[in-house]
């Protein structure tokens, strides 16, 4: 059996220093570029099976955070909203469609719509913006690479009940860490496109579905 087209996009991305390559729960670094944060432990590619305690990630952190080149930010209240200003302008610039958004004091998640980009342009729009926009508004060191390097992660959606899910998921995010529920203008309702009401039987995603047996 063939897998469905991807329809969206679930993207994730850290703050710089929140994740680094030998983050004792693992990580998408496959090198450490400095020796100094190297001796703290061995890399790992990749979610480890067993995840440690909360304990050895803050004391693994404790002790890396006073290594880095650059001075580590929890994203305020005020950053957040800064933040999802800069993310709504690159997303009606570049005509995204967002069916959710989390911006966390340490990390960020959206769902778009599949889109003439590929998930690695947009996240690298929506940090390249906001990472300008947060440099200017804290007078931060032009050389403050504010988010981690690299791409971050990015998960394919391919079917409706997989954007719900991962919407709700997502919308989750900032209660669970008792912050306040965020409600951003450009986000989307989602009306489960593309089996929205009033979709074509024939198309070909709605083929492709029913090849595999997941239509509607």
């Amino acid at each position: 059996m063939g897998q469905p087209l991807v329809i969206a996009y679930h993207l994730i991305w850290t703050a710089y220093g929140q994740w680094l390559p030998n983050d004792p729960r693992g990580s998408g670094s496959d090198q450490i570029t400095s020796n100094l944060i190297a001796e703290l432990g061995a890399l790992h590619l990749g979610r480890k099976q067993v995840q440690p305690c909360g304990q050895v990630i803050r004391d693994f952190y404790d002790k890396a955070q006073p290594l880095l080149k650059h001075t580590v930010h929890r994203f305020s209240l005020s950053d957040i909203h800064l933040i999802a200003d800069t993310f709504g302008q690159v997303i009606v610039d570049c005509r995204y469609t967002c069916y959710a958004c989390a911006i966390m004091p340490d990390h960020v998640h959206l769902i778009i719509r599949k889109h003439r980009d590929d998930a690695e342009t947009m996240m690298a729009k929506l940090k390249e913006q906001s990472t300008h926009r947060f440099r200017q508004d804290h007078a931060v060191d032009e050389q403050h690479p504010v988010w981690s390097g690299g791409n971050g992660w990015k998960v394919f959606l391919y079917h409706p009940d997989d954007i719900q899910r991962t919407i709700r998921y997502v919308n989750k995010n900032p209660s669970q860490s008792r912050l306040p529920d965020q409600y951003w203008s450009y986000i989307k309702p989602y009306d489960r496109w593309p089996l929205h009401p009033g979709h074509s039987p024939n198309s070909p995603y709605a083929k492709g579905l029913r090849s595999i047996g997941r239509y509607p």
